[in-house]
């Protein structure tokens, strides 16, 4: 592409702060970023149309991990360590709250909860086993009980007769928060440029070179790295993409489900929006093929995401399948996000590992502290 005068000066040069991805932790650095540095020339650049990768792509869970995750992650992390993650969620969620607003978000409470197989039933006895233990681990961050039993009164089919119900968490309309955070950042003189892919970064002696797919190799004082899922390019970090597949259901009349599910230890999660069901997970059945960045659905997930519709969460009840899609996560081999300074003028904040919604507010603020300082304005 051959650029003209007025477009190389009014947005490709001076940038003092650029921001590679658009999703909710690249628009909240940029919010925090404008804050901070008032006169400072912020750009975002943004490989898709719309954000790409899992930012308009997610199933709008509100949540911060079911009682079979945080279990598991008892066995690679230490009590703390596993406190503050949760401890880290709740707050990051109620930083996108404030931040947009519940109503602009389409934040919705109907409570969380777990179910298990009847194949599970070994791993329902070890969650109710250590339930009480769990609740007094979190208590602190709570100052309530987070996790009870709860009857299964949604009918659900070949699940335990009770569910592991959590009232704290809620779910969120993701095509609404994600119009929110864009049309606030405009509000802030935040320039976006979308379709520009960025192949390569560069740090040059106090600047950044930025190679980009159409536009060129452009300048920035500092870059701040916010692809998540896509940043084993850019940085030599543990964050390996994780595909994520998701199906809705065409409306269904007198829909009774509200409320956020995980099932088969979180690798499956559903949900109630419009009327229809919103299901998505299986990357369990193919970890290897499913660690990649292409923007596919595969036929082996999505024919068990519609078995578990038609045997588990609507049994007798008729559904047709009206959008499917997939998302790119980021994720290692630990829980705790990758937020660091890889030189004196590249940052980057990525591996949220499946918990964008949750911690991506915070995460680019954080992001955006970060990388503050001796940017003259």
């Amino acid at each position: 592409m051959t650029l003209s005068y007025w477009e190389h000066k009014t947005w490709l040069s001076n940038i003092d702060y650029a921001i590679i991805g658009s999703g909710i932790v690249g628009l909240s650095c940029a919010l925090e970023l404008r804050r901070q540095h008032p006169k400072a020339k912020i750009v975002v650049l943004e490989r898709g149309m719309l954000p790409s990768g899992a930012s308009t792509k997610n199933a709008g869970f509100a949540c911060f991990g079911s009682l079979s995750e945080i279990i598991d992650d008892l066995k690679t992390h230490s009590p703390e360590e596993v406190v503050s993650l949760v401890k880290e969620r709740v707050a990051g969620l109620q930083l996108l709250r404030d931040t947009l607003g519940d109503e602009n978000i389409g934040f919705q409470k109907h409570g969380g909860y777990e179910l298990f197989t009847e194949n599970d039933t070994a791993l329902y006895q070890d969650c109710v086993a250590k339930m009480d233990a769990v609740n007094k681990l979190l208590l602190p961050i709570f100052n309530d009980q987070v996790f009870s039993l709860t009857a299964n009164s949604f009918h659900f089919g070949n699940v335990t007769d009770s569910l592991i119900f959590n009232k704290f968490e809620g779910q969120i309309d993701t095509g609404k928060m994600m119009q929110s955070l864009l049309k606030k950042t405009a509000e802030k003189d935040i320039l976006i440029l979308n379709t520009t892919e960025v192949t390569d970064i560069l740090s040059i002696d106090n600047a950044v070179k930025i190679t980009t797919k159409d536009l060129g190799i452009l300048s920035a004082k500092k870059v701040c790295v916010a692809t998540n899922g896509f940043a084993k390019q850019f940085l030599d970090k543990d964050v390996q993409p994780a595909r994520a597949q998701v199906l809705v259901t065409e409306p269904i009349e007198n829909l009774h489900i509200k409320g956020t599910f995980h099932l088969d230890r979180g690798y499956y999660y559903f949900r109630n929006i419009d009327n229809r069901i919103l299901l998505g997970g299986g990357r369990n059945l193919d970890f290897k093929g499913e660690a990649t960045t292409k923007m596919e659905v595969t036929q082996q997930i999505q024919k068990e995401l519609a078995r578990i519709l038609k045997t588990v969460i609507l049994p007798n009840i008729p559904f047709k399948i009206d959008y499917s899609w997939s998302g790119i996560m980021g994720v290692g081999e630990q829980k705790k996000p990758i937020l660091a300074a890889v030189s004196n003028t590249v940052f980057c904040g990525v591996r949220l590992g499946g918990m964008g919604v949750a911690i991506g507010s915070s995460i680019g603020k954080n992001l955006a502290i970060l990388s503050s300082g001796n940017i003259s304005e």
